[in-house]
């Protein structure tokens, strides 16, 4: 096993481990730990709350999620020698949840969680027909997820980071705050917010305190966007195996990670939508000199993906174009298009025996394939959603003799706004 350079207790909370990580970007947070070009070495993440969700058959933690305080990052670790204007080149050498011969009851330990935030929290994808907080529980075995709230579909998990990323520069950090309050100030009573600024409540800084804590609390930026930096991209394909190629803003690069996701459907739809877990990632580090002009990459991370991903054979696929529910027409959105395949997916699942929210879940933490199928006919644009059909225990096609109906068992738990 690597060398732990980044430890974690399961027993203790994120801000009572021996090195505390952070849960905002900012070019000042301290890094506490050093690696050189060309090692390889282990780093233990925390559920991305922090314990916060239980295994249990109530959606109420969801609904009550300390969403201020996420997400509990690993990190900064700094690479020695990096420079603004390179490239770090980071290995994803193997990732996982945490062994279940460790003690205690947190996320990954053998069970992990897909959650649908009420609408008043952020909502999901689909939060004009979900607005409320939803919960469901998958059991790990064998690197296989099943669900006793969902039942019928088991799948392979394509574990990954949901989050990875460099710290940003101070200029590149000016940047993001003013871009994104701009935005908010379009319309800044909005329910859920356009995006998320600067927020002193549940900062986690690492080491800072006093006068340097609060001036950095006050700049950092949230963790929850994906941004230049890599960050919050939510991308199942960046599994064991992968090379990713991050920009350098900062010396030493400071690269931190966590959100870790046992599996996910592209997009994520239900926002807490991967099924989240706690875990380690084994990984090896490198750099490219100048690697940000020579290659042209100036903002936003380069990957080659691993090759470890369950290979399904069997498809059903579900499309959508850029007409509302109502009937307006929009013009090539195609956000809105990916949005109708889902309900299209929604919709036809239903008639097997799931719950609208079921066959939600089934979207957010199974490995669907999101795809934009046409982007210039216009006004339509085309998205479709790939379900694999060995995901579930039945036949899923269409047939002659109708859907084999389900007995959808207890249920997703739901807890109103």
């Amino acid at each position: 096993m690597p060398e732990v350079v980044f430890p974690l207790d399961s027993q203790k909370k994120f801000t009572e481990q021996r090195i505390v990580g952070h849960n905002r970007w900012h070019p000042d947070i301290p890094a506490l730990v050093q690696v050189r070009p060309g090692d390889v070495f282990r780093v233990h993440c925390r559920e991305w709350f922090d314990g916060a969700i239980q295994n249990n058959d109530s959606a109420d933690d969801i609904l009550n999620a300390p969403l201020p305080g996420v997400h509990v990052l690993s990190g900064p670790i700094a690479v020695l020698g990096a420079e603004p204007g390179d490239l770090l080149i980071v290995d994803i050498l193997d990732v996982g949840p945490i062994p279940q011969e460790d003690s205690g009851p947190l996320a990954g330990q053998g069970w992990g969680y897909t959650g649908v935030f009420a609408t008043r929290n952020g909502g999901g994808f689909l939060t004009e027909q979900f607005p409320d907080a939803y919960k469901v529980i998958w059991d790990f075995q064998g690197g296989v997820a099943t669900s006793r709230h969902v039942p019928g579909v088991s799948f392979t998990g394509i574990v990954h980071p949901g989050l990875m990323g460099t710290a940003p520069s101070a200029n590149l950090l000016r940047t993001w705050n003013a871009r994104e309050q701009a935005l908010i100030d379009t319309d800044p009573n909005r329910v859920p917010p356009l995006a998320l600024p600067p927020l002193p409540d549940s900062a986690i800084l690492g080491s800072l305190t006093g006068d340097e804590f609060d001036r950095v609390a006050r700049e950092a930026a949230r963790t929850a966007p994906p941004r230049e930096n890599g960050g919050n991209q939510d991308i199942k394909n960046l599994t064991k195996g992968s090379r990713v190629f991050y920009p350098v803003f900062v010396p030493d690069a400071k690269l931190s990670m966590g959100d870790l996701h046992f599996s996910q459907g592209d997009g994520e739809i239900t926002f807490c939508g991967a099924i989240e877990m706690g875990g380690f990632m084994d990984l090896h580090v490198d750099v490219i000199k100048n690697g940000m002009e020579l290659y042209g990459v100036q903002e936003n991370a380069v990957f080659m993906p691993g090759r470890t991903d369950p290979q399904y054979s069997e498809w059903l696929a579900f499309s959508g174009t850029s007409v509302t529910l109502s009937g307006e027409q929009r013009y090539l959105d195609s956000h809105l298009s990916y949005q109708r395949a889902c309900l299209h997916a929604i919709d036809y699942l239903q008639r097997f025996g799931y719950s609208d929210i079921q066959a939600y879940m089934i979207l957010g933490a199974a490995p669907i394939e999101g795809r934009l199928s046409g982007v210039v006919d216009i006004p339509n644009s085309c998205s479709t959603v790939y379900i694999p059909t060995e995901i579930f225990d039945f036949n899923v096609r269409p047939g002659k003799d109708g859907p084999t109906r389900i007995d959808p068992g207890i249920g997703v738990p739901r807890s109103a706004a």
